[in-house]
């Protein structure tokens, strides 16, 4: 999820969001056996992201008729939304579905993990503000040792599971650039977390009922479908998305964007186990060494530089 900057409050009692925070990392973490479930039963990535979104933006617009909220009433930046819906929602949120039909869902999980790494390469890249310092630029070279790891690069790795992990290796780049622009564009603004993250699912739905058809024909039908498909794609959308999307915004407002962002590591390790207690998967050992290798380097890249003498 992407969500306006806010002034950023201190932790405090950490009673007051760790539930939130935890239920989060769980759900997120969650999403990638959801995701497998799904596409091994049937449904095209592309109508799984339409379900996810459609399913996830009913679960927010509820929420902010219950809390008497609305959603954005500005036309400039219902198109900053639709971009943001785009590249946020709709590509990465498909690509991982692509992705998961030919890598494991601990694989997924695990590339989603490198976020940070791309959020830091996007930054240095296009944003002029930011200065490349040693520590950033050894940071990334860190992190991309990492991902050569998590590849298996000194293995044959061809054909449908290197497809597979640069597909899910493309859905985090997205997050890269998502997430900065939507700092950009949202800081200072008055509407609610919970009312721009409506607006961003709405219109990743509005796009998606015309992209869907277009890339896979006609929509399954429910006949087609097993209970537990069914189930998975709900799931995905209504707690994966929508609700997860509010307890995202409920520990930004209670604890700050710097303990919200942490869920990034946790979730990695949730879609791990779950991937190997549920789905019987196989974890190989330079996947979880690749990961950790790749968030040292964002580590590495988060230190303030030493103060000369």
């Amino acid at each position: 999820m992407t969500t306006p900057v806010l002034t950023e409050p201190r932790a405090g009692d950490a009673r007051a969001w760790l539930p939130a925070y935890a239920t989060l990392a769980l759900l997120w973490g969650a999403s990638f056996l959801f995701i497998k479930v799904a596409v091994e039963g049937g449904v095209a990535p592309i109508y799984l992201t339409l379900g996810r979104c459609a399913a996830g933006a009913l679960v927010l617009v509820v929420l902010l008729a219950v809390t008497r909220d609305r959603l954005p009433r500005d036309p400039r930046l219902w198109g900053h939304l639709a971009l943001l819906a785009f590249i946020g929602n709709v590509v990465p949120f498909t690509l991982f579905g692509y992705g998961e039909q030919r890598v494991s869902s601990i694989l997924a999980g695990i590339w989603n993990g490198t976020t940070p790494l791309m959020v830091l390469l996007v930054v240095l890249l296009f944003m002029p503000s930011e200065r490349p310092t040693r520590e950033r630029i050894l940071g990334l070279v860190v992190g991309f040792v990492g991902v050569l790891v998590v590849l298996g690069v000194w293995r044959d790795v061809g054909g449908g599971e290197l497809t597979g992990q640069l597909m899910c290796f493309g859905a985090a780049a997205c997050y890269g650039f998502a997430i900065p622009y939507t700092k950009k564009i949202m800081n200072g603004r008055s509407e609610s977390g919970l009312a721009l993250a409506g607006g961003q699912l709405v219109a990743a739905t509005a796009q998606l009922l015309v992209i869907a058809p277009l890339l896979a024909g006609a929509p399954p039908t429910g006949s087609t479908l097993t209970p537990k498909v069914i189930a998975s794609v709900v799931a995905l959308g209504a707690l994966g998305t929508g609700v997860a999307f509010a307890l995202n915004f409920r520990v930004i407002r209670l604890a700050g964007t710097t303990t919200a962002s942490t869920v990034t590591y946790v979730v990695p390790l949730i879609a791990t186990v779950i991937g190997i207690v549920v789905l019987a998967e196989h974890l190989s050992w330079y996947e979880p060494v690749g990961a950790l290798i790749v968030l040292a380097g964002v580590a590495l890249s988060q230190r303030a530089p030493a103060r000369r003498a």
